[in-house]
């Protein structure tokens, strides 16, 4: 069978919360608890001309990877409205093959 996943390009992401608010939306989540969360990373300074800022939509215990929208064959929730497109939803082993080489990706594949 195969296995899917969620991969995140952080380096591209704006923060932008919209992952947030449609994971939300879409499970009817309680205030304070989320589907999937964006982390803020720094800023703080690493050297004269460079700072460290990044976001990172970390996805929690909640994330079904929307089983109810991709058996209906759409993406989910968060990938479908991610606006700077950084979040990839496909079979674990392609997207493993896609983060090959890039440092700011991660990849989230539950059981």
């Amino acid at each position: 069978m195969t296995r899917y996943g969620l991969l995140i390009n952080y380096e591209f992401c704006t923060g932008c919360h919209s992952c947030e608010v449609a994971c939300k939306q879409e499970h009817n989540i309680p205030v304070g608890k989320w589907g999937i969360k964006l982390s803020e990373i720094g800023p703080w300074q690493i050297s004269k001309n460079k700072w460290q800022l990044s976001y990172i939509p970390v996805p929690t215990d909640l994330c079904t990877l929307c089983k109810s929208r991709t058996k209906k064959g759409k993406l989910p929730a968060c990938v479908h409205n991610c606006n700077a497109a950084v979040m990839k939803y496909g079979p674990v082993e392609e997207l493993a093959k896609e983060m090959a080489g890039n440092s700011r990706m991660v990849l989230f594949a539950p059981k």
